[in-house]
């Protein structure tokens, strides 16, 4: 069989996959289940957009939740940058449950777009290690939510297979990481001190001209969309909810009202990532030093639910392959992931302070992974281009 074929067979193979799991949901999801969802904040908000009208609007995101089917009296609102906009946009011309089914389908579809590349970049194994990604804790978190970490995932897989090759869109890939730019402020300044010190704002230069694309066509979908923004984080008091961080366990400590120790970490941890890039400045690498920021990143983070632990899972790949043939290390990764699978199950809310050591613990198991990997061993990733 030649290649043509090949690739007309996998294609079918794609849709004909894709259309049993859209019957599947058709069959299984109704508009109910989209309001108990976290999606259905993204979905309101797409609602209000298609109508021309304020997309953190609290009372009226109530009232369109309310029409799906949601109980009770406390609306979710999507305090995401008005560059969601774009993102959210279509799923005002559909139903709660044509738009819930749409999105997990998109987000399966990322998931397994993450997962090939990054069986590409390990040089294509025989192993399906990459295929974990569907098992992963934060990724069925995302998928039972209708979260956004997988979209993240998806993009820093991508800028890892092409910052080499094609560095403008490896940088226009990024851009969406500004929904939550606090994951990865660490991974930003290496980002900074990487590109300048090699003389080339390649990767920069596409970030920042997609980024304002981004926000162009967002000013044009609703030119007052970042006021209504302001307003609504200036009256959701974001940091008086409990977060399962490292800043929020710290404040608690310390202070429960010094909100600033919360960002201890975040100033701690950019430092590091400095230190550590300039440490490995003639040598470095995103593919094998640059993994290590991910956890890093998430462990700092001021503001992380459980699902954006699904951007960890690039670094979590590399472990195991270096580590695949270590009882131990797998042992203690299969804890972790009973551990992290109960909150999943259980569908304990993302702010609970159950969540608290999942971070650290994927953290502490990477470490583990690259103390013990066998001398011999290969780096985790090639280098694309």
């Amino acid at each position: 069989m030649n290649n043509p074929l090949r690739v007309f067979a996998a294609a079918c193979m794609v849709v004909a996959g894709a259309a049993l799991v859209a019957g599947v949901y058709a069959v299984g999801i109704t508009s109910k289940n989209a309001t108990e969802r976290d999606f259905i904040q993204y979905w309101a908000a797409g609602q209000q957009i298609a109508h021309h009208a304020n997309p953190y609007d609290v009372a009226a995101i109530l009232h369109i939740e309310q029409s799906a089917g949601m109980d009770g009296d406390s609306p979710k609102v999507s305090l995401s940058p008005p560059v969601a906009l774009l993102l959210l946009l279509p799923l005002g011309y559909i139903g709660a449950k044509a738009g819930l089914i749409c999105w997990l389908l998109l987000e399966l579809a990322c998931a397994g777009l993450a997962a090939w590349i990054l069986w590409f970049l390990h040089g294509r194994p025989q192993s399906l290690f990459h295929l974990l990604v569907f098992g992963f804790p934060p990724t069925l978190g995302c998928l039972m939510a209708g979260q956004l970490g997988v979209f993240f995932l998806l993009e820093i897989v991508l800028f890892l297979y092409l910052h080499k090759s094609r560095p403008w869109l490896a940088g226009a890939a990024l851009a969406f990481c500004t929904l939550k730019p606090h994951l990865f402020l660490p991974c930003l300044v290496v980002l900074v001190l990487w590109s300048v010190r090699r003389r080339d704002l390649r990767i920069v230069s596409g970030f920042l001209a997609a980024l304002a694309f981004c926000c162009a066509l967002t000013f044009w979908i609703d030119p007052h969309a970042w006021l209504e923004y302001s307003q609504v984080m200036h009256s959701a008091r974001v940091l008086e909810v409990f977060l399962p961080t490292v800043g929020a366990a710290l404040s608690f400590l310390v202070d429960r009202n010094a909100h600033w120790i919360e960002f201890v970490p975040e100033a701690a941890g950019c430092a590091w990532a400095a230190w550590y890039y300039w440490s490995r400045r003639d040598g470095w690498s995103w593919t094998e030093h640059g993994l290590l920021l991910l956890p890093v990143s998430a462990i700092c983070a001021p503001y992380l639910w459980f699902t954006d632990e699904a951007i960890l899972f690039p670094a979590i790949l590399a472990g195991i392959y270096l580590t695949e043939k270590s009882t131990r290390a797998w042992i203690l990764l299969g804890l972790i992931t009973a551990g992290s699978l109960i909150g999943v199950l259980r569908a304990i809310p993302l702010p609970s302070p159950f969540y608290l050591w999942t971070t650290p613990a994927w953290f502490a198991w990477y470490l583990y992974a690259m103390w013990s990997k066998p001398s011999s061993a290969a780096v985790p990733i090639t280098e694309h281009g």
